[in-house]
């Protein structure tokens, strides 16, 4: 494993004249819970999905563990996206029972034990699911795959406080012995600040600050108060 999971140079991506991506240039240490912050739009799932190779840059240079973004670095990658896709008559079990049969890394047993964690009933339709059930289950099919980087987008809007705070606990179980590299995407950091020793903050298509979450705390107090001191101004305008 390279030291550092991701490299970014000067990578630009535009829809129309919008710059999602803005000459962003970034590093990011391996085997760390590092936090992409910042306001909707800022450019963090334009960022996870360059990660992927779902999204080519017009511009710059990308990589994922020492190599550009494709097919074969996507077997090391699991991504939960911002909302999950599909049928209404699949049960969980069936999503889990998936994910054994196509997702590289993946592990049913350790998936039936998150599942467990997580008072998911197997049974249960996709189709009667509320969005905090929905996540749980594409968290389960991310966490229980032996790769080298996890990387979740928003993985908390929308979903209610009770199963946010399950959620949360579930990561901060899992992960305190992992050595994956996870990248959590949000604007909403109340309830996950403690998950993160390494902070990015975006802006623009643009990463303003990064380094360690415990310095950033020392140099500037809580991280949620950094977070309303950069963007608070910006929100109101």
């Amino acid at each position: 494993m390279t030291s550092n999971i991701v490299e970014c140079h000067q990578v630009t991506k535009s829809y129309g004249k919008k710059k999602a991506l803005n000459e962003l240039t970034l590093s990011i240490p391996s085997g760390r819970i590092t936090g992409i912050l910042g306001p909707n739009g800022c450019g963090k799932s334009t960022f996870f999905r360059t990660l992927t190779g779902m999204v080519r840059p017009d511009s710059g240079r990308i990589e994922v563990a020492g190599k550009a973004p494709s097919w074969q670095t996507n077997q090391d990658i699991a991504y939960l996206p911002d909302r999950a896709r599909w049928y209404p008559n699949h049960t969980a079990r069936m999503a889990l029972e998936w994910g054994n049969s196509f997702l590289p890394g993946f592990s049913l047993e350790r998936a039936l034990q998150l599942a467990d964690y997580m008072d998911i009933d197997l049974d249960m339709r996709v189709g009667g699911m509320s969005r905090g059930q929905e996540a749980r289950i594409m968290l389960i099919l991310c966490l229980a795959r032996d790769v080298q980087m996890i990387v979740l987008d928003e993985p908390f809007t929308g979903i209610d406080v009770i199963s946010r705070e399950a959620i949360v606990a579930s990561l901060i179980d899992y992960l305190e012995e992992s050595e994956q590299s996870v990248l959590i995407s949000t604007h909403d950091i109340q309830e996950v600040e403690g998950l993160f020793d390494y902070s990015v903050m975006m802006k623009d298509g643009q990463a303003i600050w990064s380094g360690s979450t415990d310095d950033l705390r020392v140099e500037y107090g809580s991280l949620r108060d950094v977070f309303r001191k950069m963007y608070m101004k910006e929100w109101n305008k």
